[in-house]
């Protein structure tokens, strides 16, 4: 990477602290620093569970542990057992703790707003456009792939989500089981694998492959979810199957898709899979791919 590409970031790095505030021990006036006050804003009206605290704001448990006792000694916060399940442990805002949650949004309204008005009209809109591709691309970053249990209850949500996807945007509609198998057991190592994308703890794609020894591997079950489709979820996790298929030997791969899903078909095109003859009996596919994959490189010795 060049060296003019991180100082520019750097640059934007201590542009963005500085206006927001964020050097500040207290933050937007009140006796926190921003951290502390995000986790706040974090937890909302309804509570919620520390794993998905740790997890959407990437926290290590001992540092998020610190903020939480912070906030309780405040009286602004209460962490307790959750009702369905004592291992799972729930904050919530107290009643002054949701004063104060409301008091930081009004201040963080003033705040925007004192980015905005020194500024013209075109220059507001060029800032907004700009923090919002920014925002993007920097959630892009953020995605998170691994592979997972596919009878895990995130994998089952994710084959529902794919499922209703197809539902919709099928001429006929989907039903699963009038499709070729891509079983639990299929998709398990050695045999195949299920991978997951999240953004901020959160599912928002899925992709699957099969094995099948010194024969073509398949992949199956690609979905992305809409709200981060343009982020290049759906290539990532089709280079990461990839590369699992090559460590596990594989030469070509295969995949058979529906004319209705064309930002896939466009994906495997530009990602080097040529249409072929029909290669299997999928009754909703209309076309059929395959990309061979160069052999694994040796390691010197």
């Amino acid at each position: 990477m060049k060296t003019e590409a991180i100082r520019r970031v750097r640059r934007f790095n201590r542009t963005v602290t500085e206006r927001v505030g964020a050097l500040d021990d207290r933050f937007l006036g009140r006796p926190r620093p921003l951290g502390a006050s995000r986790l706040l804003w974090e937890i909302g009206a309804e509570g919620a569970e520390l794993r998905v605290l740790r997890a959407r704001l990437g926290l290590d448990s001992g540092y998020l542990s610190r903020l939480l006792r912070g906030l309780e000694r405040q009286r602004l916060v209460a962490v307790e057992e959750s009702r369905d399940d004592a291992r799972v442990r729930r904050a919530r805002l107290t009643a002054a703790g949701r004063r104060e949650r409301a008091l930081l949004d009004r201040r963080s309204d003033a705040l925007a707003r004192g980015l905005l008005s020194p500024l013209s009209q075109g220059q507001q809109d060029r800032l907004l456009a700009a923090m919002a591709e920014v925002e993007r691309l920097l959630g892009a970053g953020q995605v998170a792939i691994a592979a997972v249990d596919p009878e895990g209850d995130e994998a089952r949500w994710c084959m529902a989500q794919y499922y209703a996807e197809l539902g919709r945007r099928f001429e006929r509609g989907f039903d699963p089981a009038g499709s070729l198998t891509a079983a639990a057991e299929e998709l398990r190592p050695p045999r195949g694998h299920l991978l997951v994308a999240r953004l901020h703890g959160e599912a928002v794609g899925c992709g699957a492959l099969r094995l099948h020894g010194g024969a073509p591997a398949e992949l199956k079950r690609m979905w992305v979810s809409p709200a981060v489709r343009g982020m290049g979820v759906g290539r990532r996790l089709l280079t990461e199957l990839e590369r699992r298929a090559r460590a596990r030997g594989a030469r070509v791969l295969h995949l058979e898709t529906n004319r209705a899903l064309t930002e896939a078909i466009a994906l495997y095109r530009s990602s080097g899979f040529v249409e072929v003859p029909r290669f299997n009996d999928e009754p909703y596919a209309h076309h059929w791919f395959e990309k061979r994959l160069p052999p694994r490189a040796r390691r010197s010795r």
